[in-house]
C-alpha cells in the first residue's frame, strides 16, 4: 500500500511484551486483510515493551508500508495505548484487537461485514473462554453484572478491546481525553448504531496474562469512578445509617441508665461506637479521595501518552 493513500480499514494492536505473538498477529492480520481486497493499515501501539517487541515492530514496518508503528516513550498502560491507536489510525473504520491472539483476527471479516450493513460500532461477544481459570471468569462475569446494575450506560456482557469503530465514532472518541479510561464503556457510551457478534475466545497463543488480578480491580475501580456515582452514594447512606443508629441509640441508653440498667456501663460499648463512626468517615473519605484524585489528573492537563517514534498524522 503506498504510504501516501488513504486506507479503508485500519487494525489497532496494542503491544507489551507480546515478542512471541507479534510475527503470527501479523501474518494472520496480513492473511485475511489482503482478502477483503480493500487498502488497509496495521497500526501497532508498543507501549514500553522491554523484551525486544518495539524492534520487532520497527523491523515489520521496514519490510512492510501497511505496519505503522507508534512507540511510546514508556509504558503508559494498554487503555491509553489505544487511545493512541485510535489518534493514529486513517481508515474509514477502526479495528481494535489485543495482540496476543485471544481474538481471532479472522473474526475481523464479520465485523467488517456487520458495517457494511450500516452498524457504526460492531463489538465481538465472547461465548466461550478458552485457557482461563474459573476463578477468572467467574470475576469477570461479575464484573459485568455489576457495572451495568450502577453505572449509567448498559456494557454488552463479555465484551473487550475487539470491536470494530466507524470513522465518526472514532471521531468523538478522540475528542473524550480523560486520563482514567474505560474504552469499552466510552465506545458504548458514544452511542451510534451498535451490534454484537458472537464468539469463541481462544487460549493465549504465547507468554502469559498481561492482566493479573491487581490490574482487573484497579480497571474495575477506574470504570465504577468514570461511570457511577454510586460508591459517593454508598458513604452517604452510611452515613444515614451510623447517624440513625445513634438517633435510636441516645433515647435508649439514657432510658437504661434510669431505670438502672448495667447493660452499657464501662467503655467497650464506647469503643465501639468509636470504632463503627471512624470506619465509617475513613471509607467515606476514601471513596471521595478517588473522586478528588481523579479531578487533580485531569486538572494537570498532561498529555495521555508521549511517544518516541510515531509516524507523521498525515502520512
Amino acid at each position: 500500500m503506498n504510504k501516501k493513500s488513504k486506507p479503508t480499514f485500519s487494525i489497532v494492536a496494542p503491544v507489551w511484551n507480546e515478542n512471541e505473538s507479534l510475527l503470527e498477529l501479523y501474518k494472520r492480520v496480513s492473511k485475511v486483510m489482503e482478502s477483503v481486497g480493500e487498502p488497509w493499515e496495521l497500526v501497532i501501539v508498543d507501549d514500553g515493551s522491554t523484551d525486544g517487541s518495539t524492534k520487532m515492530v520497527l523491523e515489520m514496518a521496514e519490510r512492510d508500508d501497511h505496519v505503522r508503528p507508534v512507540i511510546f516513550a514508556r509504558n503508559f498502560g494498554q487503555q491509553r495505548a489505544v487511545a493512541a491507536g485510535l489518534d493514529y489510525s486513517r481508515g474509514d473504520a477502526v479495528v481494535v484487537i489485543d495482540a496476543d491472539l485471544q481474538d481471532p483476527p479472522e473474526l475481523i471479516l464479520e465485523l467488517i461485514e456487520k458495517w457494511h450493513q450500516g452498524n457504526e460500532v460492531v463489538y465481538a461477544q465472547r461465548i466461550d473462554r478458552e485457557g482461563e481459570s474459573f476463578l477468572k471468569r467467574l470475576t469477570a462475569r461479575l464484573f459485568y453484572r455489576i457495572i451495568n446494575s450502577i453505572t449509567e450506560i448498559d456494557i454488552p456482557l463479555d465484551t473487550g478491546f475487539f470491536r470494530l469503530l466507524d470513522r465518526r465514532v472514532v471521531e468523538e472518541l478522540k475528542g473524550m481525553r480523560e486520563h482514567h479510561r474505560f474504552f469499552r464503556a466510552m465506545s458504548i457510551w458514544v452511542g451510534f448504531r451498535q451490534v454484537g457478534v458472537e464468539y469463541k475466545r481462544e487460549s493465549r497463543y504465547a507468554g502469559e496474562t498481561k492482566y493479573p488480578f491487581r490490574k482487573m480491580l484497579k480497571l474495575a475501580i477506574t470504570a465504577i469512578t468514570g461511570f457511577s456515582f454510586w460508591p459517593l452514594q454508598v458513604a452517604m447512606y452510611l452515613g444515614f445509617i451510623a447517624s440513625g443508629i445513634s438517633i435510636i441509640a441516645i433515647p435508649t441508653v439514657i432510658i437504661m441508665r434510669l431505670t438502672g440498667s448495667q447493660q452499657f456501663l464501662g467503655q467497650a460499648s464506647t469503643l465501639i461506637a468509636v470504632l463503627f463512626l471512624g470506619g465509617v468517615q475513613l471509607i467515606s473519605l476514601g471513596i471521595l479521595g478517588e473522586y478528588i484524585g481523579r479531578l487533580y489528573d485531569e486538572a494537570r492537563g498532561r498529555p495521555l501518552y508521549i511517544v518516541r517514534h510515531a509516524p507523521d498524522m498525515e502520512e
